[in-house]
């Protein structure tokens, strides 16, 4: 399983998988934002392709199922409704990458909070509705503001869990193709509990300080 270079994001239209669309079609891929509407879906991504100035030209909208034919696939819808989502596109999805950057998150007396999935996580949880696809987690951390503005300058890492290899590799080479991104092999899906609940509290961080903070590890090697 090598890196694609054409992507279907699974609720593309939401903040988080738009700015990571908009990212990996500026950095040469082509990518279907997919909705349950595909008129939403094209308007959001022709105000976002006419937003970067031409950037960003392989950037089209798409329903969920033309999502879904792509060669990798990223699930970037709300929570309670990724697994309903992914399993109407089970057989589409059946032996491809699937990426998940989906948080169980909720806000109690104005924090966020993380909500723990039966299975541990989001991804887990997607692992186990598409038995036949290789799930990976990533992209938990990044925020949403930053990945929509190619004109600000990206600076993170971004942690990846899987129990595929040849999955984990693919999704380090979409992390890597977006400049300012380093992808970090985190362990497999087990590891996407405490990836995922770290994300409520980056997200309380950037409110309380007015910032956009992401994971930064330093110490790693040049060879991961």
């Amino acid at each position: 399983m090598g890196a694609a270079q054409a992507v279907g994001i699974l609720g593309g239209t939401g903040p988080a998988g738009r700015g990571l669309g908009l990212r990996l079609a500026a950095a040469g891929w082509e990518v279907v934002l997919g909705s349950r509407a595909a008129e939403r879906a094209d308007e959001v991504a022709r105000s976002a392709v006419a937003a970067a100035g031409g950037r960003a030209d392989g950037l089209r909208g798409g329903t969920n199922e033309e999502a879904a034919s792509q060669p990798a696939v990223v699930v970037a819808t709300p929570y309670d409704g990724a697994a309903a989502t992914v399993r109407a596109l089970r057989g589409q999805l059946e032996g491809k990458v699937v990426v998940s950057m989906v948080n169980a998150i909720t806000r109690v007396a104005g924090e966020f909070q993380a909500l723990l999935p039966v299975r541990g996580s989001m991804a887990a949880t997607l692992q186990g509705v598409l038995p036949g696809s290789h799930v990976t987690g990533a992209f938990h951390h990044l925020p949403a503001g930053a990945l929509g503005d190619l004109d600000e300058i990206l600076d993170a890492d971004v942690l990846v869990c899987a129990d595929d290899d040849g999955a984990a590799a693919a999704t380090l080479a979409m992390v890597e193709a977006v400049p300012g991104l380093r992808g970090v092999r985190a362990g497999t899906l087990a590891s996407a509990t405490a990836v995922e609940a770290l994300t409520p509290v980056l997200l309380n961080v950037n409110v309380r300080y007015k910032a956009h903070v992401a994971v930064r590890l330093a110490g790693l090697p040049a060879e991961r």
